[in-house]
Parts: C-alpha cells; sequence; structure tokens
C-alpha cells in the first residue's frame, strides 16, 4: 500500500476510535463551519501512528484533535487552517493550556495537541477556532 494511503487508514482508524472516549456528539455546527473535536488516552494509538506524529504513548497522556470544516455543498466540508486555543481544567479548578499543532495531509488539515493526566483525572476541554478570514471566535466546551 502506498505510504501516505497507509498512513491515512491508520489515521481514518485512529479517528473511528476517538468517539468512543469522549461523549456521542464530537462535533459543534457554527453557521457556515463545524468543529469536531476528541480526546483520548495516547495509549490506544497504534505505534506506527503514534512515531508518524510524534505522539507519546502512554497511559498518563491524552491528545486532543481539532479538525474545522466549511460547510460546502454536496460535500462533507472543506478543510479551513484555524487559529486553535485549547485549555484544559481538573475538577478541581486547576488549568493548563495545551499547546496545538497543525498537521496537514493532502487537503485534509487538523489541530492535534498533548497533554499528561495525573492519576486518572478526569479533565474538562475548552476549545477556542477562529476560522482563517473570519473575525468570530467559536467556542467549544466538552
Amino acid at each position: 500500500m502506498h505510504p501516505v494511503k497507509q498512513t491515512f487508514s491508520w489515521l481514518a482508524g485512529l479517528l473511528l476510535l476517538l468517539p468512543l472516549t469522549v461523549d456521542a456528539e464530537n462535533s459543534k455546527d457554527f453557521g457556515q463551519f463545524v468543529i469536531h473535536y476528541n480526546a483520548m488516552a495516547t495509549d490506544v494509538i497504534p505505534p506506527q501512528v503514534a512515531r508518524k506524529y510524534r505522539i507519546t504513548r502512554s497511559q498518563n497522556r491524552g491528545m486532543i484533535n481539532i479538525t474545522i470544516l466549511k460547510k460546502v455543498l454536496g460535500s462533507p466540508g472543506q478543510p479551513v487552517h484555524a487559529r486553535v486555543e485549547v485549555n484544559a481544567q481538573n475538577l478541581v479548578g486547576q488549568g493548563r493550556t495545551i499547546p496545538m499543532r497543525e498537521i496537514r495531509e493532502g487537503n485534509a488539515i487538523y489541530y492535534m495537541g498533548g497533554f499528561s493526566v495525573a492519576n486518572e483525572e478526569a479533565l474538562k476541554f475548552n476549545v477556542r477556532a477562529r476560522p482563517q478570514g473570519t473575525p468570530g471566535i467559536s467556542e467549544v466546551p466538552f
């Protein structure tokens, strides 16, 4: 299999697992854009995928994945560049910023960030995204 197709297949498989890790709804509609979001423990990521995307596999690490699509009639949407900021807060109110990096693969654009998880702590996330060329910021808490 061609390396790009193989990587895309691994990533597609990974993305299929992601909804199992968060609540059932993992996208939010904002007018002409849809923000897709997922967070998961990194120990379930296949080693090949983790190496390619520089993800540390561990039961004490998590990752968040954000994609912003512009709605296009008759298509699943057009990936767009955006300014993406993610903050996480545990149940006792301790907060942290999760550094995000843009990943481009073919026509796909998505944003990934890694974070530590202490003692199976529960985290609440707040995603702030501003698609390129738009004045407004969209927020997604989950």
